[in-house]
């Protein structure tokens, strides 16, 4: 074999996106771009900000000297000074500069993070469901994931099946919310069980457990709710995000690592965290980008434009006779499969052009994955295409 079997296997994993982007393209070959209907990429096709676009033209006509050269390891101290103030004031924890780690996005902060901490053969907790790439993201550093389901109906936590889950060999969870694919977010009271219940255990195997929080939505939330502050109910806690969706800035690869300053050994931490940005090759954060975001921790792109696709979308398919959590935040929808087989349920939509990411890929079989992040026009020209499956569907088409 010419790659190793670990990538080969990830790789025979992942066929079933590869092959619906490669049908997508055929598709679209075939009847052009307007009558091919893809929701599968959680790619923004909004703008970021106008913030954004002043400070990258007041940038260019007044560049700072050697602002384009290296920098130390963990990015440039005002960028993280930024950062740690705003979460400071969410979380009401001293977060300083020194908890702050600017990577290339989140995939990068990961990482960082679970190689920082993995011994070979440990496990980290996935809750189904969950993203794609985190299973490949532990195998990456030799540890192992163990999917843990939320609750069916409302696809918040289960504390129940996390405790049975938690074993010796346990080093830590992901959490991720708003949620990708759900759209759910974990509200305050599960986030303060769940803090309580990883200190219990960490103290019965007497082994520091962590909580890792991906947070690339955070600021994407409807109807006037709020993501509650990990920092401040679970003290071995781990913040990765990216202003890929926030800033809508996907291409630009700019994120962090943050640590709970109450994390035991938070110092040791910090120092293995900041040497594993090296290594990995990642090291540093884009220069431009660290400048421009540090002046942008409190601007956002339009979320009412996201709740309106939002919806706009959840209206027409559940009076369509699709069943699904409306989602608190990100941009997804996560509707139950008519059919059982969600692959199934894939190839039908196929047929009538519509692109949708099979639950499977998520550990969670049985339900399918839209993205809204794309012009409405599109999502509206799509409900013909809809209804004609719905109806072939035997639904309410």
């Amino acid at each position: 074999m010419s790659i190793s079997m670990q990538v080969q296997d990830c790789l025979e994993r992942a066929s079933w996106i590869r092959k619906m982007f490669e049908q997508g393209a055929a598709l679209r070959k075939i009847h052009g771009d307007d009558n091919v209907f893809d929701f599968t990429l959680g790619n923004p096709t909004v703008e970021p900000p106008a913030a954004f676009h002043r400070e990258l033209l007041a940038l260019a006509q007044n560049p700072v000297p050697g602002m384009h050269r290296y920098m130390s390891n963990d990015g440039y101290g005002d960028t993280r000074q930024a950062v740690a103030d705003l979460l400071s004031e969410q979380s009401g924890q001293p977060v300083g500069p020194s908890n702050i780690i600017m990577t290339c996005g989140a995939g990068g902060a990961l990482n960082v993070a679970i190689k920082t901490i993995i011994n070979a053969e440990e496990e980290v907790l996935l809750l189904a469901p969950f993203f794609v790439e985190y299973r490949f993201y532990v195998a990456n550093h030799g540890g192992t994931s163990t999917l843990v389901s939320t609750d069916r109906e409302t696809f918040q936590l289960d504390l129940a099946a996390i405790e049975q889950a938690i074993g010796p060999k346990t080093r830590a969870l992901i959490i991720n919310s708003p949620n990708n694919p759900t759209g759910v977010i974990y509200g305050e009271e599960s986030l303060k069980a769940l803090g309580e219940l990883i200190e219990r255990k960490s103290r019965e195997l007497d082994r520091q457990i962590y909580v890792i929080s991906d947070e690339p939505y955070a600021r994407i939330v409807y109807d006037g709710k709020k993501v509650p502050p990990v920092f401040a109910h679970i003290k071995n806690s781990i913040i990765v995000t990216s202003h890929s969706k926030d800033l809508a800035l996907p291409g630009e690869r700019i994120g962090y690592l943050a640590s709970n300053p109450a994390m035991d050994e938070v110092k040791l931490f910090m120092e293995g965290a900041v040497f594993c940005n090296r290594v990995l090759g990642y090291v540093n954060a884009p220069a431009l980008m660290q400048r421009l975001v540090a002046k942008l921790q409190h601007e956002s792109v339009d979320i009412q434009a996201y709740e309106r696709k939002r919806d706009l979308f959840y209206d027409k398919l559940t009076t369509l006779g699709f069943e699904m959590v409306k989602p608190d935040g990100a941009f997804y929808l996560f509707p139950k499969s008519p059919l059982k087989d969600d692959l199934e349920f894939a190839n039908r939509a196929l047929a009538h052009n519509i692109l949708v990411v099979p639950g499977t890929g998520f550990g969670a079989p049985g339900y399918f994955r839209i993205a809204y992040c794309i012009d409405d026009d599109i999502i509206e020209r799509s409900f013909s295409a809809w209804e004609k499956l719905a109806r072939e569907l035997g639904m309410k088409g």
